[in-house]
């Protein structure tokens, strides 16, 4: 009984999404450990209760047959997308100062329509992220030519100074454990050792320690342009490009941009990251999660719950 309201926690952050679930997966995205045995005994108790529906394998709290058929369809198109993003991603660690590439977003999670974009979670080398990321951005800007700007989504950069991702919720849990390691220079376990916060809300992401990336040489154009700038002009021009950047998007904020999805263009631009604003989409899907949650929860409890008993 008492792994019952975690599984309908975990249907309801997916149910935000529209996203079935299988078996496995409630497992692995659950916020305590449980067997396979007792996943699957207490989520055909809640099925025969009523308190949630099956398609095949996928398990919804809605009564929607098309969400399994639209889930099978992105899985078909994201793994054929899997295959360009992961040689992106290893073109994309040949850049200066790039130390680890991971597919992120909605790929990572072989979620992904006719649409969606390829996103990149970029790791660099400590005090060049800006130099990093400048020069992919610029490479970005002729990917428009071919029309394949939607292949290179690069948003998120930190550094190596500072692998602890500092917004800690439920939601960078979830992205933080279904990032796909592309390429890197052996730091991608260091990396989810720094996260290890995320068990609080995963225990299942205590595995990923234990995973690696392939390792790549670098290029001899990388190395040197990496050896050019080891001095005080590469200080300059990290520091250059952070301030830059930082004026032109708070510009686009200003003026209410909205990015190809009709979202708010914003950028948070720190020493060591450059990042969305979590308050245009993370709150969001946070706040939608919540009271999807707390009327689920309700319906099954019988009386009214706190806004801790969601989280």
């Amino acid at each position: 009984m008492e792994l019952r309201p975690s599984i309908l926690k975990t249907l309801a952050y997916f149910d935000v999404f529209h996203y079935p679930l299988t078996l496995e997966d409630i497992r692995y995205f659950l916020d305590t450990e449980a067997s396979e045995t007792a996943v699957r005994l207490e989520t055909e108790a809640l099925l025969r209760e009523g308190r949630l529906y099956r398609t095949g394998p996928f398990y919804s709290l809605q009564n929607d047959p098309t969400l399994a058929a639209r889930r099978l369809r992105c899985e078909s198109h994201a793994d054929k997308l899997l295959v360009i993003a992961n040689r992106g991603g290893k073109l994309l660690y040949q850049f200066p100062y790039v130390r680890g590439v991971y597919i992120s977003g909605s790929l990572s999670k072989r979620c992904a329509d006719e649409k969606a974009d390829i996103d990149y979670f970029i790791i660099t080398r400590a005090n060049r992220l800006w130099i990093a990321r400048t020069m992919m951005h610029i490479f970005k800007k002729l990917t428009y030519l071919r029309g394949h700007q939607h292949r290179y989504c690069m948003n998120y950069y930190i550094d190596e100074e500072a692998l602890e991702i500092k917004e800690k919720n439920l939601f960078t849990a979830i992205e933080l454990l279904t990032l796909m390691p592309v390429c890197g220079n052996g730091s991608i376990a260091g990396f989810f050792q720094a996260n290890d916060w995320t068990t609080g809300y995963l225990p299942h992401y205590r595995n990923r320690s234990l995973e690696t990336a392939a390792v790549h040489r670098s290029s001899l154009l990388k190395r040197a342009l990496e050896r050019l700038l080891a001095n005080r002009l590469g200080d300059a021009l990290e520091n250059y490009f952070r301030k830059l950047t930082d004026r032109r998007w708070k510009k686009k904020t200003e003026r209410g941009d909205l990015n190809f999805h009709g979202d708010m263009l914003t950028l948070q631009c720190g020493k060591h990251y450059s990042r969305p604003d979590p308050a245009i989409f993370q709150q969001k899907v946070l706040a939608r999660y919540h009271h999807r949650v707390k009327e689920v929860l309700e319906k099954y409890y019988g009386h009214p719950i706190t806004s801790s008993e969601t989280k």
